[in-house]
């Protein structure tokens, strides 16, 4: 099968088209209480969202795991911290980022260990998210083209 692979390349697209735009993607600022956080994460489905400023740069990621971690106390989950805590408080500022003109393979390369990375533009801004979802996507319409193409795939 791989031999097969060889011959018809994956060519190295641009990551614009698999883009999420920023308008589509759910996230919370840094000033926001963990209570507004886990309710935009709950309802939204997501696990984790972007933390953003006002003026759009990225900082950070919020997650479920996140928030309940800083409500453990020593015997029970302290819920009513989760008015008195920000996100700026409790996000992971360590977060996979790409610029928007970026190609696929630095891409991949990222969403083996992500489901999704923050773009950034020209100006460090956030403007849209590529998932693994939409990766994966491409890979496989690949890989069943060559399939198609090569009886013996």
């Amino acid at each position: 099968m791989i031999q097969h692979l060889k011959h018809k390349p994956l060519s190295d697209p641009e990551i614009f088209d698999m883009l999420i735009p920023s308008e589509q993607v759910a996230h919370v600022q840094l000033a926001n209480p963990l209570e507004h956080a886990l309710l935009v994460l709950i309802k939204s489905g997501y696990t984790a969202i972007p933390v953003l400023d006002p003026s759009f740069k990225l900082h950070g990621l919020i997650s479920k795991s996140l928030i309940l971690d800083s409500l453990l106390g020593l015997e029970q989950i302290e819920m009513d911290r989760l008015s008195e805590k920000n996100v700026k408080e409790v996000m992971d500022p360590d977060i996979p980022t790409i610029y928007i003109h970026e190609t696929f393979a630095k891409a991949l390369t990222y969403v083996i260990n992500h489901p999704f990375i923050c773009v950034l533009d020209e100006q460090d801004s956030f403007t849209a998210l590529l998932t693994r979802r939409s990766i994966l996507a491409l890979v496989s319409k690949y890989l069943h083209q060559v399939g198609a193409d090569d009886s013996s795939f």
